[in-house]
């Protein structure tokens, strides 16, 4: 299987496209914004003007694209990928959307003689860089086995969760892990500045004992340099906490800490912030 289409070459796309490149395989790209695929398309993808195009010349499609409402345009719109013909093709959403929509997409890939995956993943922008991403897969076993040295392409950690829908449950459980990584850095960070601490020594330090954990490793220093580009979008996190919540509720759970994660994260959002990273959260405390 070397012909694979990817729809969607964000910030984190365009990463994994080019290590796919890299292994030789061919690529086919579309993207809404079509200068996001300039340079990969300098690199030796080959564009194509809709999702469907993408399909008709692909055997595996990748989609990686920003909320629930864009992987239902991109797969049932009129130019989506059902409108080709997916016989024998396999589809892989590696966006962080609903386990619901999930089942919906891998229940018309059947119906139409094809195949679906839910493979959201986790690492941010430095892991689709470094190839090391977290894959978490949903779907039939026989379909992730076909497909799973392709993963490994750009990821380090590649596991089948379940059934369809399984991935994207179980990126519900990492972003609800993120949510208390990231707010407690944030209030540490508050807490160490309003002691008057030496805040990098800080850092060393309870880096380098229980407290430590990715999001202090990882965005810490980029607060002290005041950088809040997004590896991952505050919009995305919001939507993914969203999500999170309402299949607690859905399941009778209830999840405080992660609602209140949510809550900042919407406050963040409605100060104009929604297009930074995730880190960004520190300036509900620091102008």
């Amino acid at each position: 299987m070397k012909k694979i289409g990817f729809i969607g070459t964000g910030v984190m796309g365009s990463s994994v496209v080019k290590h796919l490149l890299k292994a030789d395989y061919e690529v086919v790209v579309y993207n809404r914004t079509k200068a996001k695929t300039d340079e990969l398309v300098q690199l030796g993808a080959v564009w194509q003007e809709t999702p469907k195009k993408v399909t008709e010349a692909s055997e595996l499609i990748f989609t990686m694209v920003g909320f629930p409402e864009d992987v239902e345009q991109t797969y049932f719109g009129e130019e989506g990928i059902f409108a080709a013909d997916v016989t024998g093709k396999i589809m892989i959403d590696m966006t962080t959307s609903t386990p619901s929509l999930a089942k919906k997409i891998a229940d018309r890939a059947k119906f139409s003689r094809g195949f679906a995956l839910d493979a959201p993943v986790s690492g941010g922008d430095l892991g689709a860089k470094n190839g090391t991403l977290t894959t978490m897969v949903g779907g039939d076993e026989e379909i992730f086995e076909e497909v799973k040295d392709i993963l490994a392409v750009f990821s380090s950690k590649v596991n089948l969760q379940g059934k369809a829908g399984s991935g994207q449950h179980t990126k519900m459980a990492n972003q609800i892990m993120i949510a208390g990584t990231m707010t407690g850095m944030t209030e540490l960070l508050v807490y160490a500045k309003a002691a008057k601490l030496d805040i990098e020594k800080v850092l060393d330090t309870v880096g380098g004992g229980s407290a430590a954990n990715w999001s202090l490793t990882n965005y810490a220093p980029r607060i002290l340099k005041e950088d809040y580009t997004p590896g991952f979008f505050v919009k995305h996190f919001v939507k993914d906490l969203n999500i999170a919540l309402t299949e607690a509720e859905k399941m009778g759970i209830e999840l405080p800490a992660t609602k209140e994660a949510r809550d900042l994260y919407n406050q963040l959002m409605t100060q104009g912030f929604e297009n930074d990273g995730t880190q960004a959260l520190i300036k509900l405390w620091w102008s």
